[in-house]
């Protein structure tokens, strides 16, 4: 059975992220533990209704709190929207109108040109909650670049924000000047100023990059970051096996290679083989809206349950404009997550399913996975990796995920597949 039935998730869906913004409404000098002990108080305040997970009488303030999670209300900002980017890829093909973009050949090697502008903006993290951001191209997290090793990744920076800014990729970088720190090459770059970025890509996997000025916690912390995803070339994993995979050369076989290559081209956008495998990207972020060092809204993707349960029938239909729903899935299709960690001021975050267990591959780097199996992995700052699910035999429905601190699951980092 599905791990949870959908009128009872839409009920456990109403009331903990509501008091949640009303907690940061109320006062921004809330913090994470003023939010989370006022959420015990009014689940304390009631306690003839503990045991009752979900209930069908509706509960004002200081009731019982006990057994939901929720998202209440709707987002009313749709200058961004998570469900579009978790398949918002970049290739140089104008996959996104905000992005501009182009692909190209170059002295026999292919070119995939973006522009970034640094600005300051305001982003929506709960609804009626705005963060003041400092974003890549107005959103956070910031666009995906998706590119084949061997390519060159060209992105021409201008920063028109406030601060100054740099863009630093987590990538096999040959250049020290194209690391996008303070010390190398432009250094930091002041307001107006800009500056082209090239980058080989390589090695094959899911990275990171993000601004690399001083404070860094504080650069990152305010949303400037993003995914880059390098495609492995079959034609080298052919060629290069050993560095797929944890074998030594000399015990690659055949059917090993042949096995790495076809893994490969699933892995690839311009293979075919690519088209059968559903991709997402999550980005799991948090917020300090009082900028006391500690987070009090925790997301995937920047929105606080947008994942969440709102208005259903039940058969996958949900209501028209509603900004918050499960992620639908279909269950005869193979799913790949490109997982990063962007949280700062926490150490660690992670992804549990439930009802579910999945193959990790560690940043992406193996066609192999580095774990087996698994219902949760741990990621530090930074550190990413694709997950691969399969729900072929299980029963359509809801299948919640989310970090296994608890403390970010209330506080928005709390979701749902919905397998059909």
């Amino acid at each position: 059975m599905p791990s949870q039935d959908y009128s009872q998730a839409a009920k456990l869906s109403e009331r903990l992220e509501q008091r949640l913004v009303d907690s940061l409404e109320s006062d921004f000098k809330t913090t994470r533990r003023a939010v989370l002990g006022g959420l015990g108080l009014a689940g304390s305040a009631a306690l003839t209704g503990i045991g009752r997970a979900d209930s069908d009488e509706h509960h004002g303030p200081g009731e019982d709190s006990h057994g939901n999670f929720g998202a209440t209300g709707e987002y009313s900002d749709t200058d961004f929207d998570p469900h579009e980017f978790l398949y918002q890829f970049n290739t140089g093909r104008g996959e996104q109108e905000n992005v501009p973009q182009d692909v190209y050949e170059e002295n026999g090697r292919t070119i995939r040109e973006f522009t970034f502008q640094a600005v300051d903006t305001t982003v929506s993290i709960a609804p009626g909650i705005e963060f003041p951001a400092w974003a890549y191209n107005g959103q956070v997290p910031g666009p995906t670049i998706r590119a084949v090793e061997g390519d060159l990744i060209r992105v021409k920076f201008e920063n028109l924000g406030r601060h100054a800014h740099t863009i630093h990729p987590h990538l096999r970088n040959l250049n020290p000047e194209m690391d996008g720190i303070p010390q190398n090459g432009p250094g930091v770059l002041n307001t107006g100023e800009s500056f082209t970025y090239e980058w080989i890509a390589q090695p094959a996997g899911v990275h990171f990059y993000h601004c690399h000025s001083l404070p860094l916690k504080e650069h990152i912390h305010r949303g400037l970051y993003g995914a880059i995803i390098i495609d492995p070339d079959p034609e080298r994993v052919a060629q290069r096996p050993e560095e797929y995979c944890d074998f030594h050369r000399s015990q690659i076989t055949d059917e090993l290679r042949a096995e790495l290559v076809a893994e490969a081209k699933t892995r690839n956008h311009e293979y075919a083989e690519n088209d059968a495998v559903n991709e997402m990207v999550m980005v799991m972020n948090g917020f300090d809206t009082n900028f006391d060092g500690g987070n009090e809204v925790y997301a995937a993707n920047t929105r606080a349950f947008a994942y969440g349960v709102g208005e259903t029938d039940g058969r996958g239909n949900w209501k028209a404009g509603e900004t918050k729903r499960p992620i639908q899935i279909d269950k005869n299709q193979r799913q790949r997550v490109y997982l990063i960690n962007a949280i700062e001021f926490d150490l660690i975050n992670s992804f549990h399913t439930h009802s579910q267990f999945f193959d990790y591959y560690d940043h992406g780097t193996t066609l192999l996975p580095t774990n087996q199996t698994v219902d949760t992995v741990m990621q530090c700052q930074a550190q990413r990796g694709i997950i691969e699910l399969d729900y072929s035999n299980h029963d359509p429905g809801l299948y919640m995920f989310h970090a296994h601190q608890s403390e970010f699951a209330e506080l928005g980092w709390m979701s749902f597949f919905e397998v059909v």
